[in-house]
């Protein structure tokens, strides 16, 4: 089964089935590939808040910028603080975050928009990118959720932000993007304890001395259905951050030594 998420030569995956719905909308994830970062961030690394080179960070920013035609003074995005705070983004917010990170959102790790013309971005090395794409409204949303965000319930978050502004579930699609699969990420009690009993026999699988292998992914899904959203429009990837190491930085495969990639959403003018 083709992926919803589709590999634009060894740079970028699209979400083309939503952008083939709005001619201006973008809407992906980058690789690591195809950039100018070195060492431990090669090569496509686009987080200022990792050890990497200011200027090679900027420069990979600046290219993809240029490639969906919003520039990158143009950018917005939240400071991500694992927490489930949602911003509505306007023009005002254009260019936090986007050359700086003490410029960015304060205490936001979920975006929305229907704005043209600014890109919404969230940066990921093992966490759960979550798109939102309403067409008949335009609002458009990413959001960054780890594990206490998953919990803390950001997909319902940015849910109940979208019916506010007059969203109708029918249309609301959603996009589960890469991160780390469940096969590859294994948590201890403390994280078990976290997670709703109704949702722990679809996500949690145990593996001995009280650790378990938890799926972000379809924990996501389960809090997403329970907010409304309607799961034949729920598309999940087949990526993994940590498995597909030619396309992706994952900050447990690789302990934190490693760069961020980019989830992007916005309209072109």
């Amino acid at each position: 089964m083709e992926d919803v998420f589709e590999l634009v030569g060894n740079e970028l995956l699209m979400i083309n089935k939503w952008m083939e719905k709005d001619p201006n909308l973008k809407v992906g994830f980058t690789s690591r590939n195809g950039g100018t970062s070195k060492g431990y961030f090669s090569s496509n690394n686009f987080g200022l808040h990792v050890s990497d080179s200011y200027g090679d960070v900027i420069a990979n920013r600046e290219k993809l910028a240029t490639t969906l035609n919003i520039p990158l003074e143009q950018w917005v995005s939240g400071e991500q603080v694992h927490h489930t705070s949602v911003h509505i983004a306007d023009l005002a917010d254009i260019g936090k975050g986007a050359k700086s990170v003490v410029s960015s959102l304060k205490g936001i790790d979920g975006l929305i928009t229907r704005e043209s013309g600014i890109l919404c971005t969230a940066f990921f090395a093992d966490c759960v990118p979550l798109f939102f794409f309403d067409p008949v409204t335009k609002y458009i949303g990413v959001a960054h959720a780890g594990w206490k965000g998953t919990v803390g319930r950001i997909a319902e978050e940015m849910t109940t932000k979208l019916l506010e502004l007059g969203c109708d579930m029918k249309n609301l699609m959603v996009a589960i993007g890469p991160c780390i699969s469940n096969e590859y990420y294994e948590v201890d009690e403390y994280v078990k304890e976290h997670i709703p009993m109704e949702h722990r026999k679809q996500v949690l699988t145990p593996v001995g001395n009280g650790h378990y292998l938890l799926d972000l992914k379809q924990l996501n899904v389960e809090i997403l259905v329970q907010s409304g959203v309607f799961r034949s429009n729920i598309d999940i990837t087949n990526y993994c951050t940590f498995r597909d190491e030619n396309l992706f930085y994952s900050h447990r495969r690789d302990q934190g030594k490693t760069g961020r990639m980019l989830g992007f959403i916005g309209y072109s003018c």
